[in-house]
This record gives C-alpha cells, structure tokens and sequence, in this order.
C-alpha cells in the first residue's frame, strides 16, 4: 500500500487512470465500485457486466452517475474510449474489450467465471478476482494460461487469503520459515444450510447458499486450499485439524490466538512444506495468523525482546480482512508492478473434495455451494487422485447415480457430469499437466 497509493496518485496526477472492468455486481461487487469511485484516485470503474442489468445499473447509481447500456463489444468499446460509464449483459464482450487494463472477476460462480477469465486473459488483461471456488479448482491452469498471455491472474488482498499472503511474505521477508498459514473463523457447522442461515443472509443482504458455504466449511476450505497452492503448503488431515475453541457458540468469549496455537505444534515440521489450517473462536477476529520459525539464536534473542516469546514458532496476525476496499490496490499491484497478491506457485497440492452433508440418492442434484446436498472439505491431491474423489467446483450440477451416505466423499462414479462444460476440460488439462 505505502508504494501503491504513490503510484496511484502519480496515474491520477497524470490523467492515465487504471482502466477496469468488472464482472458481477452482486453484494462485494458493490463495494468495490464504491470504493473505487469514491476513494481510490488514479483509477476507473469503466464498465460493468452483470447477467441483470438492474444491479449493474444500481452500482453506478451509488455515486449518482448513469451508465449507458451496451449491447456489443463494440459499444463497449466506444463507451470505454469516450470515458462513459458503461453496463452489459455481455461478460465476454467486457472480458475482450479494448482499453481496459484489468478486469475484476466477482461472480462466485464456477463455469460462467471460467468463460469471463479465459477470455479477459486471452485477450491480454490482467484478471483480480475474488472466486476462491473458482480458484481452487481450476486456478493453476488459469495460472498458466496467464503467463503464456504475459498478464497477472491474481487473488484479491482484503480477502483471508490474500491477507494470509501478504503476511506469509512479510514473515519470509524476515528471514523466518512460515509454517502454517492460518485463517481465523467464529463458527464451523458442516450441516448448516440455505434455510438454517436465511435469517443472517437476509439483514447483510446476502444469498443464504452463499453464507450457509462460509459456515459449512466449505469456503474456508476453498480459502485455505488456494493459499496452500501459492505457498506449496498441505494439510495435516482431510478437513484440516481446525481446533474449536468456541464450544458451538459462535457467541462464547474468544481465546487470544497464542493460547491456541498448542493444538497445532505436534503437526508442524519445520523441514517441510509447511501447513494450512484454521481455527474456531479464537480473536483477533476475523483475522489471519501465520507461524514461522526461526534457528538463528541472536534473532531468536531480539524476537523475544521484542515480545513475540521464546519460540520455536512465533505468531504474526493481521486482527481484519476489510474485503472490498483493499480490491483496488490488488488491481494497481497488477497492472502498475506486475505483482501478485496470490496467485497457484504451479500444480495444485491441496483440492476442495465434496462430501455429503445427508444420504444423497440416486437423481438428486448437486444445486449450490452451501446447499442442501454437500459440503466441501480441503484434501491434499494426491489423496484426491489416488480416490478419485469429486471436487466440490466440479460437483455443481451433478446428478447422483447411486447412494452416497452422509459425511461420505463424494467420487467421479457416483456422479453424472453434465456434458460440454468448460470447466470439467480445464481441469482435465490441469490434471493432464500438474498431476
């Protein structure tokens, strides 16, 4: 930030802002149109995509201004060229037009965001998204297309994993070896589901699926999954070891991170590729931790002077992850430094498996992340491959063809997969290179 908002500033003074699209307009979406076009100098909302234009429109209409509505890629690109605020229901005519230099990728969906990134990298723009499902799944190889295009694919800062990012590297920075990278939650219930949470999702303004997934464990596993694949790191177990210290009451007084750290000392090795994993009621909440360990006995001596304790493994968290407003210095590390926040190092260590969250039968669909059906746990891949087990990104839309008992894996037999889709042949490429 200390280095890109001098940047940005010098883009502004110069009258060459950072020219972005963005694809989806639903609840985040918002707030970053805000953000940008309330807070961030040397930078333009140029356009956005939205499968309904109202919501689109309505992002524009926070700040009083009216897009023109454009039906072609060519439109779009006329608006872009005459500085009109542009809305579509075409996300590959905003992914592929002209004159933008990124394009913010904020659906939360799986095969309809894999068309919108493919395209937008194919068509040379940088791509920050906020899609850990999306990312999880396909991301190594949407990885490797954007180097062949010369373009940063990147996960957002503000988001968990990207704070947990920007402090593993900080932590390295310090000549420390991170260990565990780690994500700080107030409840994990994986049987909770679009009806238990529509009460909460309806006062934030939120999909019930959507926040049902962040209780279900299904997007923290997605979250620790993608951080797993920019370190190198695994997980200790199936489902990661996740400690609760909160008793099932998202409510009960939280524990200080330090005094948790004891349930995951037995299974870190400093040797190794480190770990990812998460805890449940712990505080600063809801923030990030990192472990690192240092050998040096001089530095281990000024760490404990300066209160981080007598080691072997120290704790350093960021107490927030403030989500939308960080998403535009994401977009600037990108285009102005072709710097990553967080982007798969190469193939894929850890995967997102589906697990059923009730007996499933025969000719029950797969709806939601969240849903009624499954949830996801993280599982190192070469467990993933060696069990043919489903990944949760792929399993939406899949229809059983046998029973599945509750808390079962879910694997390739036991579903049909509907056919031509795009994501199912970029993850068989992923596979086809990485496994």
């Amino acid at each position: 930030m200390i280095i890109v908002d001098s940047a940005l500033a010098k883009r502004q003074a110069e009258g060459r802002p950072i020219r972005v699209g963005m694809i989806g307009a639903g609840f985040q979406a918002s707030g970053i149109a805000l953000q940008i076009m309330t807070a961030t100098q040397g930078m333009e909302l140029c356009a956005v995509a939205n499968r309904h234009l109202a919501p689109a429109i309505a992002l524009y209409g926070q700040v009083g201004i009216e897009p023109v509505h454009c039906d072609t890629q060519a439109q779009l690109e006329s608006a872009i060229a005459a500085g009109r605020p542009a809305v579509t229901e075409d996300a590959q005519a905003l992914a592929k037009a002209d004159g933008l230099d990124a394009i913010i990728e904020v659906t939360g969906s799986i095969e309809f965001a894999a068309h919108a990134v493919l395209a937008a990298l194919q068509s040379g723009k940088h791509v920050v998204q906020m899609n850990a499902e999306l990312d999880g799944t396909i991301g190594p190889i949407l990885k490797k297309r954007a180097d062949a295009a010369g373009v940063v694919y990147s996960f957002s800062d503000g988001d968990q994993p990207g704070v947990q990012m920007n402090q593993y590297r900080f932590v390295a920075g310090l000549g420390l070896k991170p260990v565990l990278c780690g994500n700080i939650k107030g409840l994990h219930d994986p049987y909770r589901n679009p009806t238990t949470q529509e009460s909460f999702a309806k006062r934030w303004g939120q999909k019930p699926a959507m926040v049902a997934s962040f209780a279900d464990g299904t997007k923290i596993s997605f979250e620790q999954a993608i951080v797993a694949n920019g370190t190198g790191m695994r997980v200790a177990r199936r489902g990661m070891l996740g400690p609760d210290f909160s008793g099932g009451d998202p409510g009960a007084p939280l524990v200080p991170i330090e005094e948790t750290l004891a349930a995951f000392e037995p299974h870190l090795d400093p040797t190794g590729p480190g770990l990812v994993d998460y805890v449940v009621g712990a505080r600063p909440g809801p923030g990030i931790f990192v472990l690192g360990t240092l050998d040096n006995p001089r530095q281990r001596h000024y760490l404990e002077l300066y209160k981080l304790g007598k080691g072997p493994y120290y704790c350093f968290y960021t107490p927030y992850h403030l989500c939308h407003f960080e998403v535009p210095n994401s977009v600037a590390r990108a285009v102005l430094f072709n710097d990553a926040v967080l982007t798969p190092k190469g193939g894929p260590t850890v995967g997102v498996i589906a697990l059923a969250k009730k007996d499933l039968e025969p000719g029950e669909v797969i709806e939601d992340f969240g849903g009624y059906e499954v949830y996801g746990v993280a599982e190192n891949m070469d467990a993933v491959r060696r069990d043919n087990l489903l990944p949760v990104g792929l399993a939406l839309g899949c229809t059983l063809v046998r029973p599945v008992a509750k808390d079962t894996p879910l694997t390739f037999d036991d579903v049909s997969v509907p056919p031509g889709r795009l994501v199912d042949a970029l993850y068989a490429e992923q596979e086809h290179l990485f496994a």
